[in-house]
């Protein structure tokens, strides 16, 4: 039988949960709680939610359910738990309790709850959007819950970090050489598609001195890759007064001792300054990667989907980035079937997929979210309509991405190490993007190796170390 004061984190969704993961570990073991992997031997198993999509959502309560199935109390916590609140709770008896963003700071207290018996009243949703003042420079002053930019709490003793110097809300619950370190949270922009903004909030960014704190202590911590991770890395900086702060923080992260490489992820095109392309492609350390969020390439579907751009000026801005960095990495994600979106639309975005060169390309099918407003949109496409341009879309991507990497045979590349025999260039980030595998003289798990590209399958290249 476990202590009752043991927990178990589970994480779904993307990197930026990883991190809000990682600050309720410190949170939790600074109170006391002695954390587990196995959720058979913890008292308390958190499921860290994801609530961006159908499947996402599918996958959270399913994961809650096997927790359930393993005898320990049940909480849910993370964006579902925070978009849906007393809805999840009502329908998921199985959990023991859910908890928002507000509960983060006093997690501890609200575990001990859990675990008397004491009931938790889940939260009734709301937009967090109207928590925060409608200026972003008057937002750093609020006092408002956002995972992730939390203050220490009072008695640190318990936080992971070295013997001395600063520490840090987080402890790591995975170890390798790459972490995500967030820059900010929440979002400003208005997409017609997205739900993320009502309950992530307004955009807060986090002061350049404590991300170059966090970097610092990950590095102590074995970390050689920084993914810079927030919904939207562009806006860093507008609520601090500076609209230039990434690009002033980009040289000072990669200059950390320990770190060999600084990634950006989660770009808009919009907003990619001609600054932000030449410190990405042209400063020691950062490398040369650019996740932006396109989404189509058809000027009337951006337009729709409350985003800017098309075809024309996308191909500009990779032709401004490859003319600084050619052998840039550039992924990016495509909504199909998007309500108005025509047979000529469609065109407009094969034809732009033909041309862009990507390195990784991820195509969804649209589907109506709750609470945007593409849900009350007119000129819905049939859902089998969907489904055959989804197949055509990522059947052309999966062709491209493949033609993209074979250009790369020949040319040679520095791969962290992450497994005995495989690794990343840098052109591709982790869990999105393909691997090299590796071939030669054998190589530690966080070294950075030179390697000659001698083939490819598919997006993974095969590469000669030496």
């Amino acid at each position: 039988m476990p202590n009752s004061r043991t927990v178990s984190l589970v994480t779904l969704g993307c990197a930026r949960n990883e991190v809000d993961s990682e600050e309720l570990a410190a949170r939790l073991e600074s109170s006391g709680w002695t954390l587990v992997d196995d959720a058979d031997e913890a008292g308390v198993v958190v499921v860290n939610t994801c609530g961006f999509i159908d499947a996402a959502k599918k996958d959270s309560i399913d994961t809650l359910l096997a927790a359930h199935d393993s005898g320990a109390k049940v909480v849910a916590a993370g964006c579902m738990a925070e978009r849906y609140g007393a809805e999840l709770a009502s329908a998921l008896p199985e959990a023991d309790a859910v908890i928002g963003f507000d509960d983060y700071t006093t997690i501890g207290a609200r575990l001990d709850d859990v675990l008397a018996g004491r009931h938790h009243a889940a939260h009734q949703p709301r937009d967090r959007r109207t928590l925060l003042p409608i200026s972003p420079v008057e937002r750093t002053a609020s006092a408002v819950a956002v995972p992730g930019h939390g203050d220490l709490p009072e008695d640190t003793a318990g936080l992971s970090g070295p013997a001395s110097g600063p520490r840090v809300l987080r402890r790591r619950l995975g170890g390798g050489p790459v972490a995500p370190l967030k820059l900010a949270s929440g979002c400003d922009r208005r997409c017609t598609f997205c739900a993320i903004p009502a309950f992530r909030g307004a955009y807060v960014s986090r002061q350049p001195a404590e991300v170059l704190q966090e970097a610092r202590w990950l590095a102590g911590h074995g970390v050689r890759e920084l993914v810079l991770v927030s919904e939207n890395s562009t806006s860093y900086g507008k609520d601090l007064g500076d609209l230039r702060a990434l690009e002033k923080l980009l040289p000072e992260l990669a200059a950390v001792d320990g770190i060999d490489r600084v990634r950006v992820s989660y770009l808009q095109p919009a907003e990619t300054r001609p600054g932000l392309i030449e410190v990405l492609c042209t400063t020691p350390g950062v490398v040369p990667y650019f996740d932006l969020s396109f989404q189509h390439a058809s000027g009337p579907v951006l337009r729709r989907m409350r985003r800017f751009g098309d075809r024309v000026r996308f191909l500009e801005l990779l032709e401004q980035v490859r003319k600084l960095a050619p052998d840039a990495g550039v992924r990016s994600n495509f909504i199909v079937g998007f309500p108005g979106e025509t047979e000529e639309d469609l065109g407009e975005l094969t034809e732009f997929l033909s041309a862009a060169r990507l390195d990784a390309i991820g195509v969804f099918g649209y589907s109506d979210e709750d609470g945007t407003e593409a849900a009350g949109m007119d000129r819905k496409l049939d859902p089998d309509e969907v489904a055959a341009r989804l197949a055509e879309v990522s059947a052309l991507a999966e062709e491209l991405t493949a033609q993209r990497a074979e250009e790369r045979i020949g040319s040679v590349v520095e791969v962290l190490v992450e497994d005995e025999e495989e690794g990343r260039a840098a052109h591709q980030a982790p869990e999105v993007d393909g691997t090299v595998l590796l071939r030669g003289t054998p190589a530690e798990i966080g070294d950075l190796v030179t390697a000659t590209v001698v083939g490819s399958e598919g997006v993974d290249l095969v590469a000669e170390i030496g």
